[in-house]
C-alpha cells in the first residue's frame, strides 16, 4: 500500500547515492541499446534501469557490511562508472559471478523496452504518460508498482520483474512525454509515487497547450502556461484542436496543427522536436528510477530486495524426486547432498538463495516445496520415503515442469528416478520451458535402459524409453547420468559442484570418436577444471599441453585426482590447470559420454531480438528463440569482465561467435561481433546470417576470442538453441485473478516464412479449465491471427498461486519443425474482505492494503543483463557526483 505523502523537502536525510550527473548536450528515452544506431549518444530506457539499480544496489552494499569482509567506501566508487562485477567483486569478493544479476537486471530492463512492442501495450496512452492521461498514467503507475510487491512478496520473482519494468517504463516517460521539465522543474514530481496527493495544475480538455511549428526541432511551440499536459500520439485518442503531439516522423498527429511535437526521447530532432531538453529529462528520470527502487526496498526489506534483483553470486537447489519403493538409496543420496550443501554453505554468499523440492510417483507427482530457509528444506526432505508403487513407468516430466515454474531462472535442477517417464508427450513442451526459464536438468538414474530386470514393470518397455530424459537434458544443456544403487551417493556428489558457477567447455569432436582423441581448451581465468566420463569404458588418458599424461587408474596423478564409482568416472585436474590445448582419449563400447566443466566468472549472457527500425522507438524486440523468416540479432552480454585481474588490466574480448550443430558439432558458419557501447560493459551484437534461420535443428553459440595478453578464450552457451517457425505472443488481463472468476487471454501468432497449417493445443498448471476460440489456423507469410482464451479460476484456487498457460503451435504431422511454445505466468490473489477493503488509491495504512493485482506476461520478452552504468556518454563518466535523497517513500 502507499501511505499518506510527504513531501520530500520535509523528510530527514536517509538515502546517500552516488551518481554521475554531469550531462552532456545530448542524450534519450528509446527503449534499449539497439535504439543506439537509429539515435547515437542516446541514453535509453534501459541505460535508465540498469544504472538505477546499479546505484540502489551500491546504498544496499554500503549500508549492510559483507560479512568477513571489509566494508566498502564510498569514495573508492566515486569518479568511476558503476559495473556490476565491481560491485560484485568489492562486496563478495574478487572473481565472485554476477551473472544472475545481470541476468535479472535484464529481465527488468527488457520487459521495460517491450512496452514500447507488444500489441497490448505500445499504443495504450495510459501506459506512456501520452494524451494528457497524466491522472490515469499514474494509477497505471502505481499499480505496477504494487504488482511488484505483490508477486514478490508471493516469492514469484519472474513476474515481480515483469511488473517492475512496465513502471518504469511509465515512470521514466513522464519526464519525456509531459512538460515537467519545459516548466524549469529541478526534481521528480513530489506526488507521481505518492497516490494519496492529487497531481494538481493539469490541463484541461479546453486548454490550448502547443503553437503550430514546421521544423523538426520545436524549442518554443509550447504556450506561455504553467499547466502540466503531455503530446498526443496517433489516432487513439485523436488529437483536439490546439494540443500537443507527441511529434517524430512516425507519429500522424503531428501532421495536424498544431503541427510538431514535445517529446524528449532522443538526440534525433526527427523522433523528437524537444531533443535539445533530452538532458534535463534523462536526469529527472533516473533520479525518480532510483526512488523506485528504494521505495521497493523500503517496502520488501533488504533481503526481499535482493531477491527481487539476484543480487547474490549463489543460485537456487532444486530436486525431483522418485518417491516409489524402489528409491530407498537414491533419495537417500538426495538427503546426504542436500544436507553437506546447506551445512558447507551457510552463511556463506554461495548459501542457496531458495529451495525447491518436488516428489512423484505414478499416478501422482507434487506438491511442490518451496523455501529460502534451509533448515525447512531439511526438514522437508528428510521426511519423504520411498513408499509404495515400484513399478515402471513414472510422472517424471509433469513433476519436472512443476519444478521449472518454481524454479528460478539460470538455476540447475537435479532430477533423482529409476524409472522412465509415463508422460513421455510433456518432451517438447519441457524442452521449451527449461530454455525459456534458462534452467540446467541433470537427470542421475539408477536404471540401466539395456537392463532386462528390475523394477515391476506393467508391460514390455522400449529400450528407448529413457530418450525424453535425454531430449530434456540436450535441450536444457544438462546431461543424463545412468548408475547403479551402490554408487548414487558418490555420483550424485556432482550436485554440489553444479551448483556453483560452471561453465562446459566445448570439445571437439563433440562426441567420442574411436581412436581420435576429444580436444579442450583451457585458458587462465578457468580454475577446478573436471572431467567426467561415463559409459561401459575400458581405458583413457587426458594429457595436458605440456604432454603430461594421466590414466584412468584411480587415486592421484600428475594431472589430478581421478575417481571411479561403477561406470562413472571423475577426474579433478590439479589447480591451477595449465592453459593450452588438452587431450582426452576414451576407448570403451558403446558412446561414452565426456562432459568437461570448470569454474570461472568470465561467462555471457545472450538472448535475440528483431530490429524495429521503422517505427517512433526504434530498438530490439527480445525473443527467447529466433523465428523464421524475421531478420534476427544475437546480442551477448560477457560478463565477469573484472576477472582480468584487476582495475585497468587489459581487457578480454570475443571477436566472433561460432554456431554448430546440435549433437554433432558441425559448423553451420561464423558471425562477427560487434561492440555496442565502451568495451567494460560487455556487450555485443552479431547479425544471423539467413542460412541459418532455415534450419530446423538446434544449433550452440560458441564465443572465440581473447584474453588480455592474447590467449585464445572459447565460452559455449550452456543450452542449446532452435529456430521456431512462428511468433506466438500471449498476454493476460489486467488486474489480478480472483478466485471463482474468469480470466480473458489474447493470442496473437505470426508467420513470416511462408504458408503455415497449425495446431494449437492450449493447457494449464494446476488443471483450471481453459477453453479457446482457435484450434486450428493457416497462415499466409506475413500473415498474423489472433485469437482468445478463458481461463477459468475455481473458487477453492489458493492465494498467492501461480498459475502458468500454454498455448503450442504445431505444424503437421510431417514437417520437421519443432513445435512453437508461448508460456504465460499469473499469480492468483483472494480479495480482501469487504469490511477491509482500502481505498483503491488514497489509504493510507500499509498494512491493510492487501489487494494485490495479478500480471501478464509475455514470452518473447526474454532475460539477458545489464554490465554497468551509462558509460559511453561523458556525462556518465567525467565526475562521480553524490546526491541526497531525501526519504524512502511511501509504500
Amino acid at each position: 500500500m502507499l501511505p499518506a505523502d510527504v513531501p520530500l523537502r520535509h523528510l530527514g536525510p536517509s538515502v546517500l547515492l552516488l551518481l554521475q550527473l554531469l550531462l552532456p548536450s545530448a542524450s534519450a528515452f528509446f527503449p534499449n541499446i539497439w535504439s543506439l544506431l537509429a539515435a547515437p549518444g542516446s541514453i535509453t530506457h534501459q541505460d535508465l534501469t540498469e544504472e538505477a539499480a546499479l546505484n540502489v544496489t551500491l546504498h544496499l552494499f554500503l549500508e549492510q557490511p559483507p560479512p568477513g569482509r571489509p566494508p566498502l567506501r564510498l569514495e573508492d566508487f566515486l569518479g568511476r562508472t558503476l559495473l556490476a562485477d565491481d560491485l560484485f567483486a568489492a562486496y563478495f569478493g574478487p572473481g565472485s559471478p554476477s551473472r544472475r544479476f545481470r541476468a535479472a537486471l535484464g529481465e527488468v530492463s527488457r520487459a521495460n523496452a517491450a512496452q514500447d512492442f507488444l500489441p497490448t501495450s505500445k499504443n495504450d496512452p495510459d501506459l506512456h504518460f501520452d494524451a494528457e492521461r497524466l491522472g490515469q498514467g499514474r494509477t497505471r503507475l502505481v499499480e505496477a508498482l504494487r504488482e511488484t510487491v505483490a508477486a514478490a512478496k508471493a516469492l514469484d520473482y519472474t513476474l515481480a520483474r515483469q511488473r517492475l519494468g512496465a513502471a518504469l517504463h511509465a515512470l521514466q516517460d513522464f519526464y519525456s512525454h509531459s512538460n515537467w521539465v519545459e516548466l524549469g522543474r529541478q526534481q521528480p514530481h513530489p506526488h507521481l509515487l505518492w497516490p494519496r496527493q492529487e497531481l494538481r495544475s493539469l490541463a484541461q480538455a479546453g486548454d490550448p497547450t502547443c503553437s503550430d511549428c514546421e521544423e523538426l526541432s520545436c524549442p518554443g511551440n509550447l504556450l506561455g502556461f504553467t499547466l502540466l499536459t503531455s503530446g498526443y500520439f496517433g489516432t487513439r485518442p485523436s488529437k483536439p484542436p490546439g494540443k500537443c503531439s507527441h511529434g517524430g516522423h512516425f507519429d500522424q498527429s503531428s501532421s495536424q496543427p498544431p503541427r510538431g511535437g514535445i517529446n524528449k526521447d532522443s538526440t534525433s530532432p526527427g523522433f523528437s522536436p524537444h531533443h535539445m531538453l533530452h538532458l534535463q529529462a534523462a536526469k529527472l528520470a533516473l533520479l525518480a528510477s532510483i526512488q523506485a527502487f528504494n521505495l521497493l526496498r523500503s517496502r520488501l526489506g533488504d533481503r526481499g530486495f535482493s531477491r527481487l534483483l539476484d543480487i547474490t553470486p549463489a543460485s537456487s537447489l532444486s530436486f525431483v524426486l522418485d518417491t516409489t519403493g524402489s528409491m530407498g538409496e537414491e533419495i537417500n543420496a538426495a538427503k546426504i547432498q542436500a544436507r553437506h550443501i546447506v551445512e558447507q554453505r551457510r552463511g556463506t554468499p554461495m548459501e542457496p538463495t531458495q529451495y525447491v523440492l518436488v516428489p512423484f510417483h505414478d499416478p501422482g507427482f507434487g506438491p511442490v516445496f518451496t523455501t529460502s530457509d534451509p533448515d525447512s528444506f531439511w526438514q522437508q526432505l528428510n521426511e519423504m520415503h520411498a513408499l509404495g508403487g515400484g513399478d515402471e513407468p513414472e510422472m517424471c516430466l509433469s513433476a519436472l515442469e512443476l519444478a521449472l515454474l518454481h524454479t528460478p531462472p539460470l538455476s540447475d535442477i537435479f532430477v533423482f528416478t529409476d524409472a522412465s517417464p509415463k508422460d513421455a508427450f510433456l518432451t517438447n513442451r519441457v524442452e521449451s520451458l527449461t530454455q525459456e526459464r534458462r534452467c540446467r536438468v541433470t537427470f542421475l538414474v539408477t536404471e540401466d535402459p539395456s537392463r532386462a530386470q528390475g523394477r515391476a514393470r506393467r508391460e514390455v518397455l522400449s529400450p528407448l524409453r529413457f530418450e525424453p530424459y535425454e531430449a530434456v537434458a540436450l535441450a536444457s544443456g544438462g546431461e543424463v547420468i545412468f548408475t547403479e544403487d551402490q554408487y548414487i551417493q558418490d555420483v550424485a556428489a556432482i550436485v554440489g559442484d553444479s551448483i556453483a558457477d560452471l561453465v562446459t567447455l566445448p570439445l571437439e569432436p563433440r562426441v567420442v570418436v574411436a581412436e581420435r582423441p576429444l580436444v579442450f581448451r583451457v585458458d587462465g581465468l578457468l580454475q577446478k577444471v573436471t572431467v567426467r566420463i561415463h559409459g561401459e569404458v575400458s581405458s583413457f588418458w587426458i594429457r595436458n599441453p605440456a604432454g603430461v599424461s594421466q590414466g584412468q587408474e584411480e587415486g592421484e596423478g600428475p594431472l589430478g585426482h581421478t575417481h571411479r564409482f561403477g561406470r562413472f568416472w571423475m577426474v579433478r585436474v590439479n589447480d591451477p590447470p595449465q592453459s593450452g590445448t588438452w587431450e582426452i582419449q576414451v576407448t570403451a563400447k558403446g558412446t561414452p559420454r565426456v562432459r568437461v566443466q570448470a569454474q570461472t566468472s568470465l561467462d555471457f549472457l545472450f538472448h535475440f531480438g528483431i530490429p524495429m527500425e521503422d517505427g517512433p522507438h526504434p530498438g530490439l524486440y527480445p525473443l527467447t528463440q529466433p523465428v523464421a523468416g524475421l531478420q534476427t540479432q544475437l546480442l551477448v552480454e560477457v560478463t565477469g569482465l573484472g576477472s582480468r585481474g584487476g582495475p585497468g588490466g587489459p581487457l578480454p574480448h570475443f571477436s566472433h561467435v561460432v554456431l554448430r550443430g546440435v549433437p554433432q558439432g558441425a559448423e553451420l558458419g561464423q558471425v562477427p561481433l560487434e561492440p555496442r557501447g565502451p568495451p567494460e560493459r560487455g556487450l555485443l551484437a552479431a547479425s544471423l546470417p539467413p542460412t541459418l534461420l532455415s534450419t530446423s535443428g538446434p544449433f550452440s553459440l560458441e564465443l572465440v576470442g581473447q584474453d588480455g595478453v592474447g590467449r585464445g578464450l572459447h565460452r559455449v552457451a550452456p543450452q542449446p538453441c532452435a529456430v521456431v517457425p512462428v511468433l506466438l505472443e500471449l498476454s493476460g488481463p489486467r488486474g489480478f485473478l480472483a478466485p471463482g472468476t474468469t480470466a480473458p487471454l489474447s493470442l496473437r501468432i505470426a508467420s513470416f516464412s511462408g504458408p503455415q497449417d497449425l495446431h494449437l493445443r492450449t493447457s494449464a498448471k494446476p488443471s483450471f479449465a481453459l477453453t479457446s476460440n482457435l484450434s486450428r489456423v493457416h497462415l499466409e507469410q506475413n500473415e498474423s491471427a489472433w485469437g482468445r482464451l478463458w481461463l477459468e479460476v475455481p473458487d477453492t484456487a489458493a492465494s498467492d498461486s501461480v498459475v502458468m498457460v500454454t498455448v503450442t503451435a504445431k505444424n503437421g504431422e510431417a514437417s520437421t519443425m519443432p513445435p512453437t511454445h508461448a508460456f504465460l505466468r499469473l499469480l492468483v490473489q483472494a480479495p480482501a474482505p469487504q469490511d477491509q477493503l482500502p481505498a483503491p488509491a488514497y489509504s493510507t495504512d500499509p498494512v491493510l492494503n492487501t489487494s494485490r493485482p495479478a500480471f501478464h506476461f509475455f514470452t518473447s520478452v526474454t532475460q539477458g543483463g545489464a554490465g554497468g552504468g551509462l558509460v559511453g556518454n561523458p556525462w556518465w563518466t567525467t565526475f562521480g557526483v553524490m546526491l541526497l535523497l531525501l526519504g524512502l517513500g511511501p509504500w
